[in-house]
């Protein structure tokens, strides 16, 4: 049997996050710091400890069958490979940025000016599509630092709360596009069975997180009401209890929904509401 291989981040924001989301999958290993491979002992998958700029292209080449990465890494190195699943995580923002003295206050006064990036690539498409004519200077490092040094009039950098732009001065201006780390597979190679697996155990995984479990006891006389508040997976389980004309209701919430609907079916006379995390859902 072929042994997949996949491909995360060494080190870095997305890191801790890929390494739990495989984990709850269930899948052993060791998260080896100092290792670029650390096989699974009970599926057939190694995993690959990369720089993030390297896994786009290393599924790409068919080095490694799939990778989770940020959008905004797979959009900078333009490279060919589909997407599988977004993840959920490693949200954020690629934002122009201006020092809070500025005076620029539209697109259009960019118009001759400097903007320092990592992000040279989706920048320029940006800058492009909106008819922008800048000087692109390409930065390695601390890019909010360029505009107190004079190296540029903006910065463009991923933005996940805004706190380290405050700190040197800068307040964001433009969105260039938003992100968060997806699932990648090699165009050639995305219909395998052990992918597949692997994916019905990643998507299962994300289910459960966006749902709580919910118990709760209601008397029968307001038990259509109750459960027109409980979209479960297919229909609430309705299980009599030992106190006549009174039942225990079992479904899913989504999470989004869930303290509206709390607040809901009290109203409409549940009693006893127990909320449980859910660890898998298999659909």
């Amino acid at each position: 049997m072929k042994t997949l291989k996949i491909a995360i981040q060494k080190s870095g924001r997305l890191n801790e996050k890929s390494v739990e989301l495989l984990k709850n999958c269930g899948l052993n290993f060791e998260n080896y710091k100092s290792s670029l491979i650390s096989p699974v002992s009970n599926f057939p998958l190694e995993i690959l400890f990369l720089r993030d700029d390297d896994i786009p292209e290393y599924v790409q080449d068919g080095i490694a069958d799939l990778g989770i990465v940020g959008e905004n890494v797979i959009e900078e190195t333009e490279v060919k490979v589909n997407y599988l699943q977004r993840l959920g995580f490693g949200k954020c923002s690629l934002k122009i940025a201006v020092p809070n003295n500025n005076s620029i206050t539209k697109l259009e006064q960019l118009n001759g000016k400097s903007i320092a990036t990592t992000y040279p690539v989706i920048l320029g498409k940006f800058l492009k599509n909106q008819g922008i004519q800048a000087d692109i200077r390409t930065i390695s490092g601390s890019v909010e630092i360029s505009p107190g040094l004079g190296l540029a009039d903006a910065i463009c950098d991923l933005v996940s709360t805004g706190g380290t732009l405050k700190s040197n001065g800068l307040v964001p201006f433009s969105d260039v596009m938003s992100s968060e780390a997806v699932l990648i597979c090699n165009e050639s190679n995305c219909e395998s069975d052990l992918i597949k697996e692997l994916v019905q155990r990643i998507q299962s995984v994300l289910r459960a997180k966006e749902t709580k479990y919910v118990v709760l006891n209601v008397h029968r006389d307001n038990l259509n009401d109750v459960i027109a508040l409980l979209p479960g997976v297919k229909s609430p389980s309705v299980v009599p209890l030992a106190e006549d004309n009174w039942v225990a209701v079992h479904t899913v919430i989504p999470e989004r929904d869930f303290w509206d609907r709390i607040s809901q079916l009290k109203q409409a006379g549940a009693q006893g509401i127990v909320v449980m995390p859910i660890e898998k859902i298999i659909l």
